[in-house]
């Protein structure tokens, strides 16, 4: 089962690149997004364009952080600074292939993807603002920036977003989050049928692979999970949770693993597909959009008040069984770092659990530091 979705995962995304290289030459519009969850990729499609993530899911390596140092101060977090770098090192193909990038501006990270990229490369760049409260003023102002994105969508296209189109990509894209969904349930169950690891390089591949082609593979992988004979328990359930866990940074997996613990659920701002939340398609279709991607979607560490995040992770702790919770964080990303300071007292009032913080730079010298610290964290979840 585990080669088999390997396999499966891997075609999707090489045939992907291929297809990317001919819609662009037969005249389709790559629109590129950084991935915080606050961008619908259903106006995207409802134009005719390609949703594509341009890479800014990809993370891990340590070269595109240094090489951004001749692009940004050091002080932005390392997830984003890595996204000018792999633009500039051109090992990436997505990167190359953006006809425009869409940045919801949440905070001054993101926004140093969409100003960096609007200063040294030749893609326009397409800003609109999130609030960090959800007021309903708040409600209004991003829907005010999401019609302003749609009329842009428009003129990049040629192509006009009805009512019928945008009911229909609000479909698909409300089946591939309720696929994920369906799949990510199963690993509440003692023995979960599909690993970590496995779940989040599907949550990855739905940034890039053809939305149609996607559904159908998970709809294949799900039912073919419900017959399957699931493994023996690996160990210790954990909780994996933090600012952004990036396509390619699986090193927290490997080690988690090693250690034989099992991640049975994982919640992120930045980097995965956050999936728990449908678009409900009735009466006025855009402020549909704004209800789902803002009013109901768990807010990241930067919104006010911050419990909202906090109580989710706790109620996925209970929900999921797990022994522990470790927070993966990546450097500068300051407003996770201060929530960390609070949440493990929150954490042991309300399930008696305990929580392991790693801090990453992208460096390959974490590497032992953080095996020893998970090694013995698992030991103490034992």
């Amino acid at each position: 089962m585990v080669v088999a979705l390997k396999e499966k995962t891997t075609a999707l995304l090489v045939n992907r690149m291929a297809e990317l290289s001919r819609l662009r030459e037969q005249g389709h519009k790559i629109v590129g997004y950084t991935p915080g969850g606050y961008m619908p990729e259903e106006l995207v499609l409802a134009c005719g364009a390609v949703p594509v993530p341009v890479g800014l899911i990809r993370g891990g390596q340590h070269e595109p952080v240094r090489t951004a140092g001749g692009f940004m101060p050091r002080w932005i977090d390392t997830f984003c600074r890595a996204q000018i770098g792999y633009w500039e090192l051109k090992e990436e193909a997505l990167y190359q292939m953006v006809d425009l990038l869409a940045c919801p501006v949440t905070d001054v990270n993101n926004r140093a993807i969409g100003d960096s990229w609007g200063f040294y490369t030749d893609v326009e760049v397409f800003r609109f603002g999130v609030p960090h409260t959800k007021h309903e003023n708040g409600f209004e102002y991003y829907l005010s920036g999401i019609k302003r994105f749609r009329e842009k969508l428009e003129e990049l296209t040629g192509n006009q977003i009805t009512d019928s189109s945008l009911k229909e990509a609000i479909d698909l894209c409300n089946r591939e989050r309720q696929l994920l969904t369906d799949i990510s349930l199963m690993r509440k169950a003692e023995r979960p049928p599909i690993s970590g690891r496995d779940f989040m390089r599907l949550n990855h591949a739905s940034f890039m692979a053809d939305k149609r082609a996607m559904v159908g593979a998970l709809e294949s992988l799900c039912a073919d999970l419900k017959k399957t004979d699931p493994p023996a328990p690996r160990g210790p359930r954990v909780l994996l949770t933090g600012s952004t866990l990036a396509y390619g940074d699986y090193k927290i997996y490997d080690l988690i693993e090693d250690a034989e613990a099992e991640v049975v659920i994982e919640e992120f701002a930045e980097g995965i597909r956050h999936y728990w939340e449908q678009v409900v398609p009735e009466g006025d279709l855009m402020e549909a959009l704004a209800d789902r991607y803002f009013k109901r979607r768990v807010p990241p560490a930067w919104f006010r008040p911050g419990r909202e995040r906090l109580d989710f992770l706790v109620k996925l702790a209970k929900d999921f069984k797990v022994n522990g919770v470790i927070w993966y964080q990546l450097m500068y990303r300051d407003s996770y770092d201060i929530e960390s300071f609070y949440f493990p007292d929150i954490l042991r009032k309300e399930t008696d659990l305990s929580m392991l913080k790693l801090t990453s730079d992208y460096d390959y010298s974490e590497v032992g530091p953080f095996r020893t610290r998970v090694e013995a964290f698992v030991e103490t979840m034992r």
